[in-house]
């Protein structure tokens, strides 16, 4: 239950934010494809936002992590990209073209990410082990 209630809060702080950009867009721009875009990439914000809770799944192994993320992509975020209008979709080749698109940014999001945390990570174990290297100088 703490897990979803995270998703959520990660899911719906980004949408909101991006449909209020949406309609103060509209506002004072008048309705347009870029509000309408704005809005697309908060369903799409909050999709990652409630999916990034699977990484928190401690008994779950990174592999099967990562699996279970890439579908859950794969069945809300591809589909909101294809009805979004963002990419012209006149053909099987453009959808096929949205999907490599997809996969291609969630290939670099995938390992961008996963080398900060790998930096970080060595970084705090490092501070870690001279605070505990310091303890015993004395």
């Amino acid at each position: 239950m703490i897990l979803a209630k995270k998703g959520l809060t990660r899911g719906i702080i980004p949408l909101l934010f991006f449909a209020i950009l949406s309609l103060l867009w509209t506002q004072f721009e008048g309705a347009s494809a870029t509000s309408k875009s704005l809005l697309y990439y908060g369903v799409i914000a909050f999709f990652l936002g409630v999916a990034s809770v699977i990484y928190e799944m401690e008994r779950w192994r990174f592999i099967q992590q990562i699996v279970v993320h890439y579908l859950v992509m794969l069945i809300t975020v591809f589909p909101t990209l294809l009805l979004s209008g963002i990419y012209p979709i006149d053909s099987f080749r453009d959808a096929v073209n949205v999907y490599l698109d997809f996969n291609k940014m969630g290939l670099f999001l995938f390992l961008t990410t996963y080398f900060i945390f790998k930096w970080r990570n060595r970084g705090y174990l490092k501070a870690q082990e001279e605070n505990s290297t310091r303890r015993h100088d004395y």
